[in-house]
């Protein structure tokens, strides 16, 4: 018995076909274009080696700290980007604490 790796939704649903009324396909420059999204990307970024960890949101700006003195980022942009809520806000407003404290 060979193994069927993807079953077409169509099976569970026999009219599905027949009660899709309309899709609409957006390209990353369709949403760029649309709500401003920067290459239609929702992480503000892409979520690839070259720009994880501390190279997010790029080499030198990690840390939640950018050039201007006592002020921070955070949001899909910074580690550990969009994918985990709330996560670099938390870990902004700690950075924020370490500062203050110091």
């Amino acid at each position: 018995m060979a193994i069927r790796w993807s079953i077409p939704l169509s099976e569970y649903i026999p009219n599905l076909k027949k009660i899709i009324l309309h899709r609409q396909v957006l390209t990353p420059l369709d949403i760029e274009q649309s709500i401003g999204l920067t290459q239609g990307n929702i992480f503000q970024g892409e979520l690839s080696l070259s720009q994880l960890f501390f190279l997010r949101p790029a080499a030198g700006f990690a840390r939640y700290r950018t050039p201007v003195r006592n002020y921070y980022q955070c949001g899909s942009a910074t580690h550990p980007g969009g994918g985990i809520l709330g996560a670099s806000g938390r870990l902004a407003a700690l950075e924020i604490l370490r500062d203050w404290k110091a």
